[in-house]
């Protein structure tokens, strides 16, 4: 039998390197079961995950696996008895979080040694290649990724085949692919998980990319902030040049390209194709005008073809299976599978990916369960600081390119960050405010000004010192700045304003009207006081305060001092008689 453990950044975060020693401890001379590692399968909120083989076929599924348990698994596995680690394996409920969805970018994740040539091989890694190496033209490959209506995963959704029919197109010596897996939305980890898990997908479809524009190096242009990636795209990298699949004569068929890393520094504007672009020549990173674009004038001033981890990773199953495979899935608009990262206040999070089509219920609910202690749902953020709030009464939207801008939002690059009642959406536009205008590059007025304008908007309301006329403020500079700012960074920074605005503008008002927050989220706007009748005197609250703001006698009713109160919320949770009311 295999032991395989899940060490994806979100498993290691858990424990598994501490599952993974424990057991390896277990192992001394131990012939019945070998030991080894796999990335992330999506479902991080089961993390650390300890997955036993037999043979090829997956005997039981073990979670929230913590170093205790070692011996229990071994034992286990030496007895082929699971009713010893009863208690840790996956329950029926759980295992519908993988069986509702259909993966294709994700396929190998979890399921393959991700530092292991030999482990993507026996899942037809690279035959892909071969085929369209030996077999195909580049003319032929951008028509099958026309038919398999493949739009970039990166946030606009536009047509990968154009790119690279532009790129292939542009006469020069000289050309580049790049894939962007900055990925700087808050909440998202797609492109992460995918190059931890299955490096040798990425190289595959960037070689065929390559192959299809006619690009002799491809640079894969990562944020240092994934280290675990990092490591293990360069050994990827390393084994595919020694097996003939990278680098000069690839498998005899004269086709040459070499690839190499690029880390990041971590700034979100270089997510922008062109501001990476500058960033990868050693200038800041700042974006270009555009025309000239990429595919005629890119990197070193050569044609460049810029597509996500996402995109490329579906393209070897494209060239497997066809594109009118791909192109079955979907909508008629958006064809093919997307991957989301589900975080925020569901009660399964991880990475999902489902056929275009489905509804924001469907994933919400069908797949991540729905909402943590069964609060009402309230809104979701889709596509990070570039994408807008989606609210209750729109659940049943549809997922695809058109619908979701129906909606303000946008597809972005997957992020999909869930909200309860609690939630104060005033507050959450302005942790998106705060973030835009930390990462503006600065080139553009309009970016750069604007951005702080409307981020010290929001801070005025959410501390109670908004007045009559700051909304109508707020939509006018939001539509300034969607019009004037230079690159997508700004022209959709004011999009969780807006839809914010849009959905619940009433919570906007009451914040500036009437100095309320109504999800009793904002510290400046809360009152704290004691109801009389249920305060049993126990004077926790009172030996909990830390600013003193609490007084009385013992077996008396307390009171608050709200000249003195610092709404730090140390007495609701230490009131065991739910005597604190916040107002």
């Amino acid at each position: 039998m295999r032991i395989i453990i899940g060490e994806g950044s979100c498993g290691v975060a858990a424990g598994a390197a501490k599952v993974h020693n424990a057991i390896a401890a277990l192992m001394d001379g131990n012939e019945s079961f070998t030991l080894g590692s796999t990335g992330c399968i999506g479902m991080c909120y089961l993390e650390p995950i300890v997955d036993i083989y037999d043979g090829k076929e997956l005997a039981c599924r073990l979670v929230r696996v913590s170093e205790k348990d070692a011996e229990a698994i071994v034992k286990a596995v030496e007895a082929n008895d699971f009713s010893l680690v009863e208690h840790i394996i996956i329950s029926a409920e759980d295992e519908e979080f993988l069986s509702r969805q259909t993966r294709i970018a994700l396929r190998h994740c979890g399921l393959i040694d991700p530092e292991s040539l030999e482990d993507y091989r026996s899942t037809d890694g690279y035959q892909a290649l071969e085929k369209v190496l030996k077999t195909m033209t580049p003319e032929q490959v951008i028509e099958e990724i026309k038919v398999s209506g493949l739009a970039g995963r990166g946030g606009a959704g536009f047509p990968t085949w154009f790119k690279w029919n532009a790129a292939r197109q542009s006469v020069s010596e000289q050309k580049y692919l790049i894939c962007n897996a900055d990925e700087g939305d808050p909440g998202a980890f797609m492109d992460r998980a995918l190059i931890e898990s299955d490096p040798h997908s990425l190289i595959e479809g960037m070689l065929i990319g390559a192959y299809a524009i006619g690009a002799s190096e491809m640079i894969v242009y990562v944020r240092a902030e994934y280290p675990l990636a990092i490591i293990h795209l360069e050994k990827a990298i390393e084994q595919a040049k020694e097996a003939n699949l990278l680098g000069e004569n690839i498998l005899g068929t004269g086709f040459s390209c070499e690839m190499r890393i690029k880390a990041g520094a971590g700034a979100f504007v270089c997510g922008e194709e062109t501001a990476l672009i500058e960033s990868l020549e050693g200038k800041r990173g700042m974006p270009r005008l555009k025309p000239p674009f990429p595919a005629q004038k890119g990197y070193m001033d050569e044609p460049s073809n810029i597509n996500n981890v996402e995109t490329f990773a579906n393209v070897a199953w494209i060239m497997n299976n066809g594109g009118e495979a791909f192109a079955a899935m979907g909508t008629e608009n958006s064809k093919g599978t997307k991957v989301f990262a589900l975080t925020g206040k569901i009660k399964k999070g991880g990475l999902v990916e489902i056929p275009m089509g489905k509804t924001l219920r469907d994933v919400i609910y069908g797949i991540g369960g729905g909402i943590k202690e069964d609060k009402p749902f309230k809104a979701v953020q889709m596509g990070g600081p570039s994408g807008g709030c989606i609210p209750a009464d729109l659940l049943d939207t549809v997922i695809d390119y058109k619908a979701l801008a129906a909606t303000g939002a946008i597809m972005g690059s997957g992020g999909m960050v869930v909200m309860d009642e609690s939630t104060c959406m005033v507050g959450m536009a302005k942790f998106f405010l705060d973030f835009t205008a930390l990462e503006s590059c600065g080139k553009c007025v309009h970016c750069r000004i604007g951005t702080a304008r409307m981020q010290e908007i929001l801070t005025r309301i959410v501390k109670g010192e908004g007045k009559e006329g700051d909304i109508e403020l707020l939509e006018e500079l939001c539509e300034a700045i969607k019009d004037g700012a230079l690159c997508g960074l700004g022209q959709t920074a004011p999009n969780p304003v807006l839809t914010t605005i849009r959905y619940f503008r009433d919570e906007y008002e009451a914040h500036i009207n009437e100095k309320k927050c109504p999800a009793k989220e904002c510290v400046e706007l809360l009152t704290y006081s004691i109801d009389a009748d249920k305060c049993k005197g126990c004077t926790l609250c009172a030996k909990k305060c830390p600013s003193k703001a609490i007084s009385g006698e013992v077996k008396k009713a307390h009171i608050i001092d709200s000249d003195i109160c610092i709404r730090c919320g140390q007495c609701v949770n230490s009131c065991r008689f739910g005597a604190i009311i916040v107002e």
